[in-house]
């Protein structure tokens, strides 16, 4: 089965579709079990560029790469029945007289070719069938939307299709799915956000566009599970972006995060330790009671990757604000630092050590 998913998807030690893609510090991403199983064999270089490794490498979660796997449902045909054709089927997409159901098997045939095969992509771009569906995007039935934004998010596996779709006015479409789509069609068009935004160029032409990064946030308040994750996925990408850092705020993120980190989607802790880094967030952070309490708690209880994230993000806060630093000391955060100190991942320890020294300072400049 993994042979009709697109070669991003498999990890090139197992050459199996990735469960849990984790990022290398050499910056390939890997399934967790198997690079795992590379580094406990005594390896200590990366098995692509045979890069020397730390002595305990770190393993970043690739929550982007992981979405669009999730999102790749696989629906191959039976070998049995015959493939339709690929000219037809762009055809019967174009056609003005061609039958809503007729658009609509047209989408899901076109949908299983784009899937595994990066040369169909490329022909389905070329043949002025995308604008087409991006129309379709537009649509008042559910489904014909649906199908019509998982072909878009087929074809921006391909990075060139990436700049060619936001060049065709593909996030316009996709901002008013999410805005006004069902459920499902809000968490794609997050889903579909967080893929344009892959390419670096992308990321200040989407968080610029009209209401882009403000109904990112309202989903985050509004929506459910899936499209709330989504919605954090999305943010995520586009917010290493530095204007989109404080659009962000500027939209009323930052409760909605810490409410997000205090049941334990770490996900809304990544988002965080990005928002720390600008002024704006910080000076939010600051304002809302409870925020520091929350923080600690992540880092009595979370993950691995949500700790590295909440030392960054208390770091920063304290680097900048003696108030927070006092909060933070009497609250024992020096304490649980010093216990940290010599964790085995290299990142919560190489963290731990800065915001002890960062509070060492506060003190001794108190």
């Amino acid at each position: 089965m993994a042979t009709h998913f697109p070669d991003d998807f498999k990890c090139p030690i197992s050459l199996e579709i990735m469960s849990d893609p984790v990022i290398l510090s050499s910056g390939h991403t890997f399934d967790r079990s198997s690079i795992q199983r590379w580094l406990d064999s005594g390896n200590r270089t990366c098995p692509i560029t045979k890069q020397l490794l730390p002595q305990n490498p770190s393993l970043i979660p690739n929550h982007a790469l992981r979405s669009l796997i999730s999102n790749f449902t696989l629906t191959s045909p039976p070998k049995s029945q015959p493939q339709p054709d690929p000219q037809t089927l762009i055809s019967n997409l174009t056609s003005l007289s061609s039958p809503l159901h007729s658009k609509i098997y047209s989408l899901d045939q076109l949908n299983r070719l784009c899937k595994s095969n990066p040369f169909f992509r490329q022909r389905l771009t070329e043949s002025g069938a995308v604008s087409t569906v991006l129309n379709f995007v537009g649509s008042d039935d559910p489904r014909l939307q649906e199908s019509a934004l998982l072909l878009l998010l087929n074809l921006s596996l391909d990075d060139d299709n990436k700049v060619g779709l936001v060049a065709e006015g593909a996030i316009g479409r996709v901002i008013a799915a999410l805005r006004f789509g069902k459920p499902n069609c809000r968490a794609y068009a997050a889903t579909m956000l967080t893929s344009l935004a892959m390419v670096e160029v992308n990321k200040g032409t989407i968080g610029a566009y009209p209401f882009a990064i403000n109904t990112l946030v309202s989903l985050l308040r509004e929506g459910k599970g899936r499209e709330r994750k989504e919605a954090a996925t999305a943010l995520y990408v586009l917010c290493s972006f530095p204007d989109n850092k404080k659009r962000a705020v500027e939209c009323g993120v930052i409760p909605i995060l810490i409410e997000m980190a205090n049941s334990g989607m770490e996900r809304a802790v990544e988002v965080l330790g990005l928002l720390a880094k600008c002024r704006e967030g910080r000076e939010e952070m600051g304002k809302i009671n409870g925020c520091v309490r929350v923080l600690i708690g992540v880092l009595q209880e979370g993950s691995s990757r949500s700790i590295i994230c909440t030392l960054a993000a208390l770091n920063s806060l304290c680097s900048h604000s003696e108030e927070i630093s006092l909060e933070v000391r009497r609250k024992g955060v020096l304490e649980i630092c010093l216990g940290l100190v010599d964790d085995e991942n290299e990142k919560i320890s190489r963290n731990a050590s800065n915001l002890v020294q960062t509070l060492r300072r506060c003190l001794s400049r108190s």
